[in-house]
């Protein structure tokens, strides 16, 4: 098996999207075998194009808040790896950022994550990783974030999924329409990983 390392070069030497990339190649993310918390977001947005940092936005900010974590703790690899769904920003279409290229996901992510061993939680942000990672339901995004436990109460040794909602301004509606996410799953998100990473910081 490839260490993560070694694929990561790959990843980013990657040109299969190039011709239909209007802003061009450049694959963000982030991982290290020891990690064990996943990001699984949708796609680069338009300034993470320009930083090559990871959530390097509002909505970056906003799920920091989420987790309860500072800026050097989810830039640290061996805490969180953050591999999203494209790993290139694939422009904007009428109503938004396009959808992540399907053939990131098919040539690198089980690649990938195969070489990440100390996995123990995937953070699935929006439809797109949620499907990947969980498979397609009849559930509505909404309907499986509020479910959460079905998909987090797994067999021991599993990794465990938790679904959320994309933490982008452009959500601020639906987090006003659905008070019960930061009322109740905040908390327990914020309770689970400083559990995974004291955990990790004490081995």
């Amino acid at each position: 098996m490839q260490h993560i390392e070694e694929i990561s070069r790959e990843a980013r030497a990657c040109r299969v999207c190039e011709a239909a990339l209007p802003h061009g190649v450049r694959p963000v993310f982030q991982a290290a075998a020891e990690a064990p918390i996943l990001i699984a977001g949708q796609a680069p947005g338009r300034r993470v194009h320009a930083s090559g940092i990871p959530f390097d936005d509002p909505s970056g900010d906003r799920l920091r808040q989420w987790l309860g974590v500072d800026k050097a703790t989810f830039y640290d690899p061996a805490c969180f790896a953050i591999i999203p769904m494209g790993f290139c920003y694939p422009g904007t279409g009428k109503s938004g950022d396009l959808a992540p290229r399907k053939e990131c996901a098919a040539i690198w992510r089980e690649k990938m994550l195969a070489a990440l061993p100390a996995l123990e939680l995937n953070l699935l942000i929006g439809q797109y990783a949620q499907e990947w990672h969980l498979g397609k339901s009849k559930q509505t995004l909404t309907e499986r974030v509020h479910d959460w436990r079905t998909y987090y109460d797994v067999a021991p040794g599993l990794v465990r999924h938790l679904p959320l909602p994309h933490p982008s301004p452009r959500n601020n509606i639906w987090l006003k329409r659905n008070p019960w996410f930061e009322e109740n799953i905040i908390p327990e998100l914020q309770r689970l990983v400083a559990d995974l990473l004291n955990k990790k910081r004490a081995s």
